[in-house]
């Protein structure tokens, strides 16, 4: 077999009884495989746990894998303090969708033990590092794995904003916002804006503008190491940026948002048999045909 993992750190997210009782289970398993298990301290919290436990930057020092046992909200967080560690997450299916937490709780012994066994798949996922400047001062800096938007903030106002990519100048518009997503954030929040699904291996990154004031502005997909700059233009209020749907940034007019790749990657682990078409049918409800002739 391939690489076995020995330290593991564990992740839950909190407010929910199916999640807290996969999550003893979990603990319960890896017990039993012999894995010695570093919970993250809100989740030894959830279950009054005395054994170690330890915060989000000492499991990614510390541990050799991470398991988030929860929804894609919850692997979105650990993803944007993991990667930087190189360490690779693994998700149990406790949310709505679960395109990225792919371990089905119902099968959860199976399922981990294979991984922790080297039997998996990875996938490197790239996450956009967002700058936020005024003048030549940062004053805003976040990580995203799915996507950053601009957006209007509370307001029923349109948000004024110039648009470059690569140092070129693209489009001047008043839209309600744009979304700036990744190949993982394509099937997010810019699937609900019309954007087009796109392959996890791709490298590039899709940018949907948000119920725009104009019948010819459309989705752009460009090469995944673009730089993409935006100048706020909107003066009779302040609209928001957001990364992964975090606690919004106000923005001023003139003020610049920057988005790249982040150097460090995410590495996505797949218990065997994962199929990102398989997935899609599943969660998009696509109809399937048994008699498939290959």
């Amino acid at each position: 077999m391939g690489q076995r993992f020995r330290h593991v750190g564990v992740v839950a997210r909190p407010g929910s009884e199916e999640v807290l009782g996969t999550l003893r289970e979990l603990l319960r398993i890896l017990k039993e495989l012999m894995v010695h298990a570093v919970l993250e301290v809100e989740t030894a919290e959830l279950i009054g746990s005395q054994e170690q436990c330890a915060s989000m930057v000492m499991l990614g020092e510390t541990v050799d894998m991470v398991i988030v046992v929860g929804g894609d909200g919850s692997l979105l967080r650990v993803a944007r303090a993991m990667a930087r560690f190189h360490k690779p997450v693994l998700g149990v299916n406790r949310g709505r969708l679960g395109f990225l937490t792919d371990v089905n709780a119902h099968a959860l012994y199976d399922g981990v033990a294979a991984v922790l066994s080297g039997d998996f798949t990875s996938e490197p996922r790239f996450l956009f590092e967002c700058q936020i400047k005024s003048g030549e001062d940062q004053i805003e800096q976040g990580l995203a794995l799915n996507d950053v938007v601009l957006y209007a903030g509370r307001t029923l106002h349109m948000v004024e904003f110039e648009l470059f990519i690569d140092g070129h100048f693209v489009y001047r518009l008043r839209s309600d916002g744009l979304i700036i997503a990744s190949p993982t954030g394509s099937t997010a929040y810019a699937l609900s804006g019309g954007g087009p699904i796109m392959h996890p291996r791709m490298d590039a990154m899709v940018l949907v503008p948000m119920h725009p004031h104009t019948l010819s502005s459309r989705p752009i997909v460009v090469d995944g190491n673009s730089e993409v700059k935006i100048r706020v233009r909107s003066r009779e209020f302040q609209p928001m940026v957001s990364c992964d749907g975090q606690e919004g940034r106000s923005l001023a007019a003139g003020d610049w948002i920057y988005v790249r790749k982040y150097p460090h990657k995410l590495q996505l682990l797949h218990p065997p048999g994962h199929d990102f078409y398989k997935t899609l049918r599943t969660k998009m409800g696509w109809s399937s045909d048994n008699q498939v002739t290959k």
